[in-house]
């Protein structure tokens, strides 16, 4: 008799054929499985071996945090991803990542984010002023990806780098996010996006953008300016030996960056948005909130701390709408999780948005209800809450992307009423959860 032991496991067959439709929003059947099969259920792939999906928290936890050292990124992200966006932070395993991790750790702690909060503000009010009213609703979205791209490229170059530049970067980096999601979800077409030419054309542009990053890094090193800006924070940083990264390391981490950054926020932020237009008790709280702070004549830092509230909201859109939805893991050596016996090799998902629902820890957990976060519930809720996933792999920018959504908010608020149509909250979930086709209205508000 075998000495591994499975969950519950869905026949390959079921996989199959809805293959196509799982290729579009696995979601749905995520949630059917999990549904009749408990929380933690597996499948038995021909290309894969054992598959295990789980949206319970104490299994994520012995993967992401207990047991971390049994487990390695899958090749989802340290072989297909890293092809495209470089081998930094998020693609790397082992002694490298370590290394990688306490290297630039430092330029993510706190009191280094809270220096680049003014060049945070200063990018989020000029894209803010250039929100134009419409009578019709707008795609909310693209507002939001726009200004998390200028944030980003903003903290990252201040003030080095050419507007169509960055443009030309922002549009490479999506074209690349699309394509790797066709290669990951679809791979029995590999030879087929060979043959017409797509790996090829994707490739190019993944030469194209390490060439822009490397002329700024280049331009940075030669000049003697100080920006208080993350690239310096880069360029500085160094190893124990007291050697500094290269270009190509400093390119794969600010690939990462603008990757794991930009894209992100934008959809925590148009789901915030959304829901807060959909919820006009919430978002007059909100809006309370902001004109209590602004009496107070603060700086953008001490703001932050003030609006409490809407950072709760922000939260518990977080909750609802994880941008990082799924987080995989292969174990390196046999593994014991609860009664399961796992083979080495066996790859282990877990859903972070279906963990976030479950009724096993959460009330109402389809209800948008920010009091969820309020500082006497924080202690019941925390252990069930990864939006930034968890252990020693944590989002290192973590921090930077909730000051960022906080004072985002705060901005549109203050100087928009936002209103919603439509209650319907369509989602994507490629690599990040996307937002669909959200709209609303923006009218100034009167002054």
């Amino acid at each position: 008799m075998s000495k591994y032991n499975y969950p519950n496991t869905i026949p390959f067959y079921k996989f199959l054929s809805k293959a196509s439709s799982i290729a579009k929003n696995p979601i749905p059947f995520h949630n059917k499985w999990f549904n009749e099969a408990g929380d933690t259920f597996s499948i038995k792939s021909p290309f894969y071996g054992y598959i295990v999906l789980t949206r319970d928290a104490d299994i994520t936890k012995h993967m992401l945090q207990k047991n971390h050292k049994a487990y390695n990124k899958s090749k989802i992200q340290t072989t297909y991803l890293s092809k495209y966006v470089g081998y930094g932070l998020l693609t790397s395993s082992g002694d490298y990542w370590l290394k990688q991790r306490r290297l630039i750790q430092p330029a993510f702690h706190k009191e280094k984010i809270r220096n680049l909060v003014s060049i945070i503000n200063k990018a989020i009010e000029t894209q803010v002023n250039a929100i134009e009213t419409k009578k019709e609703a707008v795609d909310l979205y693209s507002l939001m990806n726009e200004l998390a791209f200028e944030v980003v490229a903003k903290s990252l170059f201040n003030f080095s780098a050419e507007e169509d530049t960055l443009k030309r970067l922002q549009f490479i980096i999506e074209k690349l996010q699309l394509f790797i999601i066709k290669e990951l979800r679809l791979p029995y077409k590999k030879l087929w996006y060979s043959l017409k030419g797509e790996i090829r054309y994707h490739m190019k542009l993944v030469k194209e953008s390490r060439a822009i990053i490397n002329n700024i890094v280049e331009k940075r090193r030669v000049s003697k300016e100080n920006h208080d800006d993350l690239l310096d924070m880069l360029l500085h940083a160094q190893y124990e030996n007291g050697s500094t990264m290269t270009n190509d390391q400093l390119i794969d981490e600010i690939l990462i960056l603008f990757v794991a950054g930009h894209e992100t926020t934008a959809n925590a932020l148009t789901f915030t948005l959304k829901l807060l237009a959909k919820n006009k008790v919430i978002l007059n709280k909100v809006e309370e909130e902001v004109k209590h702070v602004n009496s107070q004549n603060l700086s953008p830092l001490q703001q932050i701390s003030k609006l409490n509230y809407t950072k709760c909201c922000i939260e518990e859109s977080l909750r609802l709408y994880p941008p990082a939805w799924i987080t995989d893991r292969v174990n390196i050596v046999d593994d014991k999780i609860k009664e399961y016996n796992l083979k080495k090799g066996t790859i282990l998902g877990a859903s972070i948005y279906e963990l976030h629902r479950n009724k096993k820890y959460w009330d109402n957990p389809d209800d948008f209800k920010p009091e969820r976060f309020f500082e006497d519930n924080r202690k019941q809720i925390m252990p069930y809450y990864m939006p930034f996933g968890a252990g020693p792999r944590l989002c290192i920018g973590n921090n930077f992307a909730m000051y960022e959504m906080i004072l985002a908010v705060k901005s549109i608020v203050e100087k928009f009423d936002i209103t919603s149509n439509s209650d319907a909250i369509k989602i994507n979930p490629l690599i990040t959860l996307k937002p669909v086709d959200v709209k609303i209205n923006f009218t100034l508000k009167e002054s």
